[in-house]
């Protein structure tokens, strides 16, 4: 499902960001990607959505190589990828319900099929309520949210979560996890960097470690396992 071969990644400043790392991840998987500032995590996540490019090796995601693919076909890859920033991203000039329709209506959805399942994930995620609301009328945790409603809209295979609950109180925290885990339950593989151990050891997940560049341990219902 997600297969990730003998990748490496140099930076054109010299900075060997990751040093071969081999990892395969299945369908309904969930994963937690751990590791220090500057181990290459980060550089890592970004690779799966293609942000960045590995130097060399191979990423496939549902079949499709993601270093070999030509930046046309970037918006066709993430159309089946949902992904979830620590900051939001949401376009402050539109609502609640926009901004998760907006992902439907650049694939050119029909407005039923929209409003069908923008409604769906806005009761998904327990914010239907806030539709007509805009982002600054939010909480950190309904705008945080919001953007995990856009991200599933498309009903992806694949979800990557870069730091989700890194601006969020703990309270707020464990209400997105929950959301998380509800997601994943429905089918939706999730990997989710994060350096928050209390998330990690509560929540038993596979977790994958990132060290150097380079996986460190990989276990499943594993542990943080390290002060940062």
């Amino acid at each position: 499902m997600i297969e990730v071969k003998n990748v490496y990644k140099k930076y054109p400043n010299g900075v060997h960001a990751i040093n071969g790392i081999n990892i395969n991840i299945d369908f309904g998987e969930f994963v937690y990607v751990v590791g220090p500032s500057g181990s290459g995590k980060s550089t890592f996540i970004k690779m799966l959505y293609r942000e960045e490019k590995p130097t060399s090796g191979s990423i496939i995601i549902n079949g499709i190589n993601l270093t070999t693919l030509k930046e046309r076909k970037v918006p066709y890859l993430r159309r089946n990828l949902g992904v979830v920033f620590q900051d939001f991203k949401l376009l402050p000039n539109l609502t609640v319900y926009e901004n998760i329709a907006f992902a439907l209506e650049v694939i050119e959805e029909s407005p039923r099929n929209i409003k069908r399942r923008v409604l769906e994930v806005l009761d998904l995620v327990h914010l239907k309520q806030r539709a007509r609301s805009y982002p600054n009328e939010l909480s950190g945790g309904e705008q945080q949210r919001v953007s995990i409603a856009r991200s599933i809209v498309n009903s992806p295979k694949v979800l990557i979560a870069d730091e989700p609950t890194g601006n969020l109180d703990p309270e707020t925290t464990w209400e997105i996890m929950d959301t998380f885990m509800e997601i994943n339950r429905r089918g939706t593989t999730i990997i989710m960097a994060t350096h928050d151990k209390e998330i990690v050891n509560n929540i038993r997940n596979r977790v994958i470690v990132i060290e150097g560049g380079l996986v460190v341990r990989d276990e499943l219902k594993g542990e943080y396992g390290y002060e940062d």
